[in-house]
């Protein structure tokens, strides 16, 4: 062989595996939500001046991060191919726990935040245990304990909300400038949300183990993966998630409120999930899919209400959306088959 080929050759090569770099990237779980979040916001920054701008920006992620971190533990069970209909109304009695701690009993705020933190906590591992331990449908099971938060929300709280604060409950809610925006620190505490369960998901063993339970239980088990364990893990989390964007929901709203989050939050929660990417029918997705869903929701309410879109139609335009993310993923899962 000549030198001329050798180098013909070694060309085919590096744009063969070029090629195949780039089929691999575009069929990445993150990169069709990215390109629809990328289309949305041109869409809106033609109709609004205003969209584009730092400061509206910022009040989008704002705006995002309570249901951007309740949809990290809806993601994780998703990926297990369960759900959970309870992480927002187990946010709202975490947050009248941590409130009326704070406010009507004395107890100091960093108590009061962990209280109502393990309290939602509980509520995963309630969840986990009838899921993993009893093998009860994971519908049935958070749809149950989505009305027995709600009502421990409304009998905790005697329905009164809860004002006057600690400072220390609001830190998340405050800001700080960033390229002319004011951003909160509850954002930034989303963002490394994101990043730890980014690493955990792709870069540990346990992480794998919930790709392998979604994907086929089944295989999973005969290779030694403790099914129950995983799917256990996942609710806890779903918990943990559920308190902490309890805490930053008192932050941003500056009161405990046992009308909030009641039931927008579980249901925007799904969704960021569903345009994210990941499958209903477990085993495929990305969290970074996932965030990117949640800012999507953020931009087209956002972006509805500056061309002025009433807000009804704005959850018109949120459940076709839905429905259009769910039946991708299953002509996608069909063609797998």
């Amino acid at each position: 062989m000549t030198s001329l080929d050798t180098t013909s050759t070694e060309q085919r090569s590096a744009v063969s595996r070029l090629g195949g770099l780039a089929a691999k990237a575009l069929t990445a779980p993150a990169v069709a939500p990215l390109i629809a979040l990328v289309l949305t916001m041109t869409f809106f920054s033609v109709k609004s001046e205003n969209f584009l701008q730092a400061q509206n920006l910022s009040l989008v992620l704002q705006q995002v991060m309570v249901v951007g971190v309740l949809a990290i533990g809806q993601t994780v069970v998703i990926l297990t191919a369960g759900i959970d209909l309870s992480v927002g109304t187990v946010m709202a009695f975490g947050q009248i726990v941590m409130t009326k701690l704070a406010v009507a009993n004395g107890v100091p705020a960093l108590p009061a935040i962990a209280i109502g933190i393990l309290a939602c906590v509980a509520f995963g591992a309630l969840n986990g245990g009838l899921v993993a331990g009893l093998k009860l449908p994971a519908f049935i099971v958070t749809l149950g304990t989505f009305n027995i938060a709600f009502a421990l929300t409304h009998v905790y709280s005697d329905d009164l909300t809860f004002t006057g604060l600690p400072s220390e409950l609001l830190f998340f809610g405050r800001t700080f400038e960033l390229f002319g925006a004011n951003v909160t620190y509850g954002v930034v505490f989303m963002l490394l949300l994101y990043a730890l369960a980014w690493y955990v998901l792709t870069q540990t063993a346990a992480g794998r183990h919930v790709y392998a339970v979604g994907d086929n239980p089944q295989a999973a088990r005969l290779t030694g993966i403790g099914i129950n364990r995983v799917l256990f893990s996942v609710y806890v989390t779903a918990g943990l998630m559920s308190g902490f964007a309890a805490m930053l929901l008192v932050a941003r709203t500056e009161l405990g409120d046992p009308n909030a989050g009641q039931t927008t939050e579980n249901l925007d929660s799904i969704t960021a999930v569903v345009l994210g990417g990941t499958s209903l029918f477990g085993g495929r997705g990305s969290i970074i899919g996932t965030l990117i869903g949640a800012v999507i929701v953020g931009v087209f309410r956002n972006g509805l209400t500056l061309i002025g879109v009433q807000v009804i139609y704005q959850y018109l335009v949120t459940g076709v959306l839905v429905i259009l993310a769910v039946s991708v993923d299953q002509l996608v899962r069909r063609r797998r088959l």
